[in-house]
């Protein structure tokens, strides 16, 4: 037995290759590098939807029909009350998301693709006492969002460095909410259900919660010459420092570069805050000394969480809803990988070990 199925193979699959070892991400063929260049969102969802759907159109009619979807989700935010804002963000969409019929076909496919956006974006809204904004059926998915979600046009820029972060998180092999949707479609249920199955797998802080901490820590740092003794005193604490160290990786996570590249082009730009690019780069050159010198034997690398924080705030997203936003592009991985076992799977039923009392036997 391995505790948390560490290297337990439970499923075939030909949309993503995690190379822990090499640092490298594989979707369908291609490198994280070469699709975070030349491909937008919507073709990376057609990329890892190819040969699971029977009626999948070419690329540019899988994006004009994701933003018809976007048009069609919004009118679930009529089931919007109070008492749901009150939720957590991810609470929130998850519970708008349960009102999408559990098909297996493309229709649901989009929907459940468009849902985190639409929603995502109107609640950031609404519990600003705003009023939400109705998709643009004709923008890409990472400029409606950023639309939708401040109430103006975003620059070329920021949507690209959405792209880049949605292209990033599309899929990622077998973590732990997208085992969650193929268990679930491994039974026969649809992809709305696999997909909430997802979803409230990702609202665990061990799987979606760190980009929120990632900040909290830079917050309280302050200042580049700050970040060694801040950063030594939380490991003498026997703290975790955010951000770094991955399940998989023993290397630097792949993403991580991505984002970065991402983050360092909005700069650019003039789209962040000022001093706060630089104040990352020295907590995270301050941090990989210390974990270097602290923990030899163990590889502490950045991951994907640290540079998401400074990106996804430099777009303006709360951090409340960073695990939202991390869900509009693991999304389209999720219905990939649902169809996927649906179509080639089967019921997923592993064995347990009893550990309990041995059983009494009665005297004679």
């Amino acid at each position: 037995m391995k505790d948390g199925l560490e290297d337990v193979i439970a499923a075939q699959t030909m949309l993503s290759d995690v190379d822990g070892n090499a640092g490298r991400l594989v979707i369908r063929g291609h490198t994280l590098d070469d699709l975070v260049q030349s491909s937008s969102f919507e073709d990376v969802a057609h990329l890892l939807f190819a040969d699971l759907f029977p009626d999948l159109p070419d690329a540019a009619a899988l994006a004009a029909a994701l933003g018809s979807a976007r048009t069609k989700i919004f009118r679930h935010l009529a089931a919007i009350d109070p008492a749901l804002l009150t939720l957590s963000p991810v609470a929130a969409i998850r519970a708008l998301m349960a009102r999408i019929d559990d098909g297996n076909d493309l229709v649901t496919a989009l929907q459940l693709l468009a849902a985190p956006a639409v929603f995502t974006a109107a609640i950031i809204r609404l519990r600003r006492s705003q009023q939400a904004i109705a998709p643009d059926a004709t923008l890409s998915q990472a400029a409606d969002f950023l639309r939708m979600a401040s109430g103006r046009p975003p620059t070329a820029e920021q949507t690209a460095a959405l792209n880049t972060y949605l292209v990033t998180v599309s899929d990622h092999g077998l973590n732990a909410s997208t085992f969650a949707a193929r268990v679930v479609a491994s039974t026969g249920a649809g992809l709305t259900s696999s997909s909430l199955a997802a979803l409230g797998a990702l609202s665990g802080p061990l799987h979606g919660g760190a980009p929120g901490p990632v900040l909290d820590m830079l917050d309280a740092i302050g200042n580049p010459r700050d970040a060694e003794p801040w950063l030594e005193a939380a490991l003498a604490r026997g703290e975790r420092l955010m951000g770094f160290g991955h399940r998989i990786y023993r290397v630097r996570d792949p993403r991580a570069d991505a984002l970065k590249g991402a983050l360092r082009a909005l700069a650019a730009s003039g789209q962040v805050v000022e001093g706060r690019t630089e104040l990352a780069e020295a907590v995270e050159a301050a941090a990989l000394s210390l974990l270097k010198r602290k923990k030899p034997d163990r590889p502490l690398d950045t991951n994907v969480e640290f540079y998401t924080a400074l990106l996804l705030e430099a777009l303006g997203f709360p951090r409340e809803t960073f695990t939202c936003v991390f869900a509009v592009g693991r999304s389209a991985g999720w219905i990939a990988h649902t169809r996927e076992q649906a179509l080639h799977g089967r019921l997923m039923r592993p064995q347990s070990l009893y550990i309990g009392p041995a059983t009494k036997v009665p005297h004679s």
